[in-house]
């Protein structure tokens, strides 16, 4: 090919090839089951959490934590005495985990090598949804019936200030570089922004076109946030630097989770539907779904490991639905964890 053909060529060719490695980097095989964990006992389950250095998966479940090895996917503990417990934040560096107490209004500071309770500390009403600042070693703790976040400080075990948030808070993300927090306000269909520094709400910024904000997740680096919204059923991509809503996916009903993996650029929304849309961040301007993964009914708690790129999602048997009623009765025994990776 001669020097004067490889000039013309060149500039057609290019879109085409960036084309391709764009759609095999964004394949790279598709989700698929390849386990399933029996937890068992009776109660149901919130929030799930993966430890990717410990090689851990903490999944809350009725009035203890139980602590899967996700080596070999085994049972290896339990953090006990945590009555209606919603979730679990890691503060590895301090060896201790924090939990929400729903029925009792507490987080629980933890022993993450003996899984025993070291302290425990009062929050607002409603603890539920909680994540952990590194930068200043606090832990947010949303209080649904309050409003509110509790912050803890999780070296001193104490409470160091209360957020009023003017809503429901949901699910909740963190940028520690840029200092702030974002949450879902699920009533007010909006995202409040906390500044870390002065513990305060400093702006509010609507999701529209999406409804009833639930699941979130951040990618830091493109300064970009995921709204898996039940309402509209829709993934909404905001601008984390000035609220600016991007784009939008259609996603299954009764979203509660989000996650994103800044290895794959991809995000997941699990929901209670039975399925977990899987979309790519393409650009920081463009998301676009690539699968949408069966899994089962009521699997609508995810949490993804970013060394394996394994997703967790806990699921369990209900009996049929009563007149009037929602969904049926949790079958004692039936709790799982379904574990999904990428194929070939």
């Amino acid at each position: 090919m001669t020097t004067r053909l490889k000039k013309f060529l060149l500039p057609l060719l290019l879109p085409i090839l960036l084309g391709l490695l764009t759609v095999t980097a964004r394949a790279g095989g598709a989700y698929q089951l390849i386990g399933s964990i029996p937890i068992g006992t009776e109660g149901g389950w919130d929030y799930l959490t993966v430890d990717p250095a410990a090689q851990r998966l903490y999944v809350s479940h009725a009035t203890r934590v139980v602590v899967i090895d996700t080596a070999s996917d085994q049972i290896i503990g339990e953090i006990t005495n945590t009555p209606g417990v919603h979730g679990v934040a890691l503060a590895p560096e301090l060896g201790r985990g924090i939990t929400s107490n729903g029925r009792e209004d507490q987080a629980s500071l933890v022993d993450l090598q003996t899984l025993q309770t070291l302290a425990k500390v009062p929050t607002k009403p409603g603890p539920d949804s909680l994540l952990y600042n590194p930068a200043r070693q606090e832990a947010y703790l949303f209080c649904g019936r309050a409003q509110a976040a509790t912050v803890i400080d999780v070296r001193g075990a104490k409470v160091v200030a209360t957020i009023p948030l003017g809503g429901r808070p949901e699910a909740a993300a963190i940028d520690v570089r840029a200092g702030r927090v974002y949450d879902n306000l699920e009533d007010q269909n909006e995202v409040a922004v906390i500044d870390t520094a002065s513990h305060t709400v400093v702006t509010n910024w609507p999701i529209a076109p999406g409804a009833g904000g639930s699941g979130l997740a951040v990618d830091v680096r493109h300064h970009r946030l995921f709204i898996g919204c039940g309402e509209s059923k829709s993934l909404v991509m905001m601008n984390a630097q000035n609220g600016r809503v991007i784009a939008s996916v259609p996603i299954g009903a009764g979203v509660d989770a989000d996650a994103f993996d800044p290895g794959t650029k991809l995000v997941f929304a699990s929901c209670g539907d039975g399925t977990t849309t899987i979309a790519h961040e393409d650009s920081p301007d463009r998301l676009t779904v690539v699968q949408t993964l069966a899994t089962e009914r009521s699997a609508r708690t995810m949490a993804l490991d970013v060394r394996t790129h394994r997703i967790y999602l806990a699921t369990a048997k209900f009996t049929p639905p009563a007149p009037g009623q929602r969904r049926g009765t949790l079958i004692p025994g039936t709790l799982k964890i379904l574990v999904y990776g990428r194929g070939p």
